[in-house]
C-alpha cells in the first residue's frame, strides 16, 4: 500500500499547530488501538500509520524536513521507515496517561507478553563535569587531568549483585516479564512490577558490598585534551567514561563542559582578539613604530600612522584565536589605540605645547561631532 501524506493521515492542515496534531492523533489512537480491535489487522495498520505520522509532525525539526523533502527527508530520523517509538510513547502517556507496554507489544523490542531475559543489561548514566580553564588555555588548547567519581561493577560480586554462591531467581509476582497488567475498559494497562522493579528477577542474597546493585563508586582521574579555540560553554564528549550500567551494561559517557575564565587584557569575539594599547600624544600625532605583546607572549612591531586619533582600531592579521578544526588558521588581533594625555607637564613641555597651539591654531567654539564617529 502506498504511503499517505502525514497530514492526510491525521486529517490536519499543513499549518496546524502541535496541539491540533496531538488531538487528531489521540482520536485516531483511541479508534484504531489493537486492544479495541482484536485481530483486526487493518485497524492495527491504521494505528501504526497514525503513530508514524504523529512522530514526525510533533517534532519541529522532523516536520520542517518532511515539509521540504517529503518521506525521503525523514528517512533515518524516525519517519518513513522502521521506528523507535520510545519518544512518541512519552507523548502517548502525556495524552492518555500510564499505558506502559502498549508500544512495546505492537512494535517489538519490549518484554510485554513474554518472559524478560534474566539480567538484561542497561546503559549506564552519562556524567557531567564542569571544567574551569584559563582564557589562554581556551584559546591555544591544553591537556588537563580531571578527577571525578563514577559507578563501576562491584569488585566483590563481579557486578552480579548477589553474594558468592547465590544467584537470581524469577520474580514470583510478574513471572519474569518485569510488568504487571490490569484492564481498564478496552485498554490493557501495563506497569513495572513493584516486587522486582521491572527487572523480571530478584536476588535472594544481595551482595553486602553493593547491596545488590552490582555497582560501586570509584574515584577516577583521566587526561582531557582541550582543543585550541574552544569556546566557553562547549562540551567535550569522552565515550565510555560515565557510569557503568546495571548487570554489566554499557558505560555512559562523560561530558566535560568548558568554563573559560576572562582575561585582564584580552577579550574574545569568535576567533578574533581585542585589546587596548596606550600611546603618547606625540606618537599619535607624528606616528611611531611600537612593540606590542600578543596573548601568546610574542613581540610584534606595530606601525602607528601619523595623525592617529584616540579610539582608532588597528588590525594585526593572523594573531587571533586558532580555529578549532584547523589550528593552522587563526583570527585577527584588534588593537584599540588610547591616546594618553599627560597629567603633569614640565615648564619646557608647557612652552612647547603653547608654541604648538599658536602654530596650529585652536577652535574656540567647537561644535558637536556625529555620534557615528565615536563607534
Amino acid at each position: 500500500m502506498a504511503k499517505r501524506d502525514y497530514y492526510e493521515v491525521l486529517g490536519v492542515s499543513r499549518d496546524a499547530p502541535v496541539d491540533d496534531i496531538k488531538r487528531a492523533y489521540r482520536k485516531l489512537a483511541v479508534q484504531f488501538h489493537p486492544d479495541r480491535n482484536p485481530g483486526d489487522k487493518k485497524a492495527e495498520e491504521m494505528f501504526k500509520e497514525a503513530t508514524e505520522a504523529y512522530e514526525v509532525l510533533r517534532d519541529e525539526k522532523k516536520r520542517r524536513t518532511y515539509d521540504q523533502f517529503g518521506f525521503a527527508g525523514v528517512e533515518g530520523m524516525g519517519g518513513g521507515g522502521a521506528h523507535d517509538y520510545s519518544s512518541v510513547f512519552r507523548d502517548f502517556e502525556d495524552i492518555f496517561g500510564d499505558f506502559s507496554g502498549i508500544f512495546e507489544s505492537f512494535f517489538g523490542g519490549g518484554t510485554t507478553g513474554r518472559r524478560r531475559s534474566e539480567g538484561a543489561s542497561m546503559r549506564g548514566s552519562d556524567l557531567r563535569y564542569n571544567l574551569e580553564i584559563s582564557f589562554r588555555d581556551a584559546v591555544f588548547g591544553t591537556k588537563v587531568e580531571v578527577a571525578y567519581q563514577r559507578s563501576v561493577g562491584c569488585s566483590t560480586c563481579g557486578g552480579s549483585g548477589a553474594e558468592f554462591g547465590s544467584g537470581k531467581k524469577m520474580c514470583p509476582t510478574c513471572g519474569g516479564s518485569g510488568q504487571v497488567r490490569r484492564s481498564s475498559g478496552f485498554f490493557s494497562i501495563a506497569s513495572p512490577c513493584a516486587t522486582c522493579g521491572g527487572e523480571g528477577f530478584i536476588i535472594e542474597h544481595p551482595c553486602r558490598s553493593c547491596n545488590g546493585t552490582g555497582l560501586e563508586a570509584k574515584n577516577q582521574k583521566i587526561k582531557v585534551t582541550i582543543p585550541p579555540g574552544v569556546e566557553s560553554g562547549k562540551r567535550i564528549n569522552i565515550t565510555g567514561q560515565g557510569d557503568v550500567g546495571p548487570n554489566g551494561g554499557q558505560a555512559g559517557d562523560l561530558y566535560v563542559y568548558i568554563v573559560a575564565r576572562s582575561d585582564k587584557h584580552f577579550e574574545r569575539q569568535g576567533n578574533d582578539l581585542y585589546c587596548a594599547i596606550p600611546i603618547s600624544i606625540t606618537q599619535a600625532a607624528l606616528g611611531a613604530d611600537i612593540q606590542v605583546t600578543t596573548l601568546d607572549d610574542k613581540k610584534i612591531k606595530l606601525k602607528v600612522p601619523s595623525g592617529t586619533q584616540n579610539g582608532r582600531t588597528l588590525r594585526v592579521r593572523g594573531e587571533g584565536v586558532p580555529f578549532t578544526h584547523n589550528s593552522n588558521r587563526r583570527g585577527d588581533l584588534y588593537l584599540k589605540i588610547l591616546v594618553q594625555i599627560p597629567a603633569k607637564l614640565s615648564s619646557r613641555a608647557k612652552d612647547l605645547l603653547k608654541e604648538l597651539s599658536e602654530v596650529q591654531g585652536e577652535v574656540e567654539s567647537p561644535g558637536p561631532v556625529p555620534l557615528s564617529d565615536l563607534r
